[in-house]
């Protein structure tokens, strides 16, 4: 089966009008990527920023190897958490002093969701999206556990009915701006109103939004987020996570985990915590100081960035990667799983086919990385900083070239991975 050429050339001229008028397009060279490459993965991993390796290359040889100890002083390690978070604090729309970053993700939930119960005592339900990902839903049970209370799995969508009627009883409501696997973009505004009317606390999970959209979480009178640093943000694998608490919270933060750099004199040595001011006393141990510097160098990529451009570029390349499925990939057996409507699209598109793991290896075999999450769901992620409309095209266009040549068929596609 082949497309008419016609058809190829104006996606082609379209996809270069829409690259010569991007006023973004000069951040690729921020990045450093790989030749031959169309990256369409950075919703699970960030590209590598140019600025990382010199700055990786100083923490090791210069403040390790050679002023050592003396860094913490010298160089400001221990100052890194509040630094690195006021950074990812400006993208996520948070004044300073609101956001901490250190430790997982995992972590950082998980405190955050604690503290959200005890700022709500006396009600006994903990909601959760059914879709959201499985280590929020893992933590929430967790939680729950632990508290003594009841989780219950709603969808974003039936959040306000449902808070209608029992509204009274929630606690806390942990939810992502973004669905992990499908892309669609849930109503944040109207989310934290409903929750917050009925008296409960809200608590974004902004692995899959932050560096990707506006978030504006002091507009919104947001209580409580958390997110990672390896996706949209491009900090490495790995990298350190965040947690914003709201000026009016943090007096009353009380988190389970508690360590010695949350302390509010950590080298008075005392046997008892006293919790620092604001949100320092969300520190918890000695923190990851080489990821916290990969962090922040590559946080150096948004500077001068306008999220809003980023925002309308984001939806211009998946906009367009719709389209030009719709012309390429028309009667091969893909079907739509992302929303049209630009209001309820994330920052990728997602197609579903019953072999979607053998095409994302073929796929990746040709040098277009994409991912897939069972059964049957092929995932692309744009990052807005240094993936281009040509790249988009190019990547539907061997897709369709998989697919009719049946090389995801070939058994060395279809054999699995431990990562998919």
């Amino acid at each position: 089966m082949t497309t008419a050429t016609p058809v190829l050339d104006a996606l082609a001229a379209r996809a270069t009008s829409l690259d010569d008028a991007d006023p973004l397009a000069p951040l690729r060279e921020r990045f450093l990527l790989p030749e031959g490459v169309v990256y369409l993965d950075g919703n699970s991993l960030g590209a590598l920023p140019a600025a990382v390796p010199p700055a990786m290359a100083d923490a090791v040889r210069r403040q390790w190897g050679t002023d050592l100890i003396r860094s913490w002083n010298d160089n400001a390690w221990w100052q890194a958490p509040l630094r690195v978070g006021d950074a990812i604090g400006h993208l996520i729309g948070a004044a300073p002093g609101q956001t901490v970053a250190g430790d997982s993700t995992s972590v950082q939930l998980f405190n955050a969701l604690s503290a959200a119960v005890r700022l709500r005592p006396g009600r006994p339900l903990l909601l959760t999206d059914p879709a959201h990902f499985p280590t929020d839903q893992y933590i929430a049970d967790s939680v729950a556990r632990l508290f003594g209370l009841e989780v219950r799995r709603i969808p974003a969508a039936g959040l306000p009915g449902f808070l209608a009627e029992e509204g009274h009883r929630v606690a806390v409501a942990g939810y992502s701006p973004v669905d992990y696997r499908t892309g669609e973009l849930h109503d944040v505004p109207g989310t934290t109103r409903a929750v917050q009317r009925a008296g409960a606390l809200m608590l974004w999970d902004l692995c899959h939004a932050a560096g990707a959209l506006p978030v504006r979480l002091d507009e919104l009178g947001v209580d409580l987020a958390v997110g990672c640093g390896y996706k949209y943000l491009s900090g490495g694998p790995g990298a350190p996570a965040f947690l914003y608490v709201a000026e009016r919270h943090q007096a009353a933060f009380d988190h389970p985990i508690t360590g010695w750099n949350g302390h509010s004199e950590p080298f008075g040595l005392s046997g008892g915590y006293t919790p620092a001011e604001g949100v320092g006393r969300a520190r918890i141990g000695t923190p990851p100081i080489l990821s916290l510097l990969a962090l922040e160098a590559a946080l150096t990529a948004f500077e001068g960035v306008d999220m809003e451009l980023v925002r309308a570029k984001s939806l211009s390349l998946t906009g367009f990667f719709q389209d030009c499925a719709d012309t390429l990939l028309a009667g091969l057996g893909f079907g739509d799983v992302t929303p049209r409507e630009p209001g309820r699209r994330g920052s990728q598109v997602v197609l579903r086919h019953p072999e979607a793991y053998a095409m994302v290896q073929a796929l990746a075999a040709r040098g277009v990385v994409g991912d897939m999450r069972a059964p049957d769901l092929l995932r692309f992620g744009v990052n807005a900083l240094y993936i281009s409309h040509r790249e988009v095209l190019d990547a539907v266009r061997q897709l369709r070239e998989v697919t009719t040549d049946g090389e995801h068929w070939q058994e060395r596609f279809r054999l699995r991975t431990t990562v998919t």
